[in-house]
C-alpha cells in the first residue's frame, strides 16, 4: 500500500466518474489565540493497493503535535477488491470532514496515517499565532 495523497483542505469529495474534487487545500493556519478552534476541515488521503492486498484493511489516522500528542483519531476500514493486471490498481479515497477541530497550541502537527498496523506519515500542519497587522492571505485563519 502506498499514500499518493494526502491534504487538508476546507471540502473534497468523489465524483460518481471517481475524479476527486478538493477545494481550498491548505498546510498552514493562522490564530489570534490558544487553545484556537477551527470550526471545518477536510482530510483527504488517497490510498494505492498492490494486486496482492484485496480484501478488509482497518485504519486510522492520528492527528499529533510536535510531541507526539494526539488531538484526534479517525478510524474506518476499507474493501479492497481483487484487481486484475491490465486494469488500474485499486485505491482508496478517504474523505473525513471534521468540525471544531481544536489546536491546544501553536506549533507543527501532522497526521499519521496507520494501515493493517503499519504506520505511515500522512501530512503536516502549521498552526501559528497570527500577529495583528499581519497578512490574512499568509495561510488560513482559525
Amino acid at each position: 500500500m502506498n499514500v499518493v495523497l494526502a491534504v487538508a483542505c476546507d471540502q473534497a469529495r468523489v465524483r460518481p466518474d471517481g475524479k476527486m474534487d478538493i477545494v481550498g487545500a491548505f498546510d498552514a493556519l493562522y490564530a489570534p489565540g490558544f487553545p484556537a478552534v477551527q470550526e471545518r476541515m477536510t482530510a483527504v488521503f488517497v490510498l494505492e493497493w498492490d494486486e496482492d492486498e484485496s480484501g478488509r484493511h482497518e485504519f486510522s489516522a492520528d492527528l499529533v503535535d510536535a510531541d507526539g500528542t494526539r488531538v484526534l483519531t479517525i478510524e474506518g476500514h476499507t474493501d479492497v477488491e481483487e484487481r486484475p493486471v491490465d486494469r488500474a490498481p485499486a485505491r482508496t479515497r478517504i474523505v473525513m470532514p471534521m468540525e471544531r477541530v481544536v489546536f491546544p497550541h501553536a506549533g507543527r502537527y501532522r497526521f499519521v496515517l496507520e494501515v493493517d498496523g503499519h504506520e505511515c506519515p500522512a501530512f503536516s500542519l502549521f498552526v501559528g499565532e497570527q500577529p495583528d497587522g499581519a497578512d490574512p492571505t499568509e495561510g488560513e485563519r482559525v
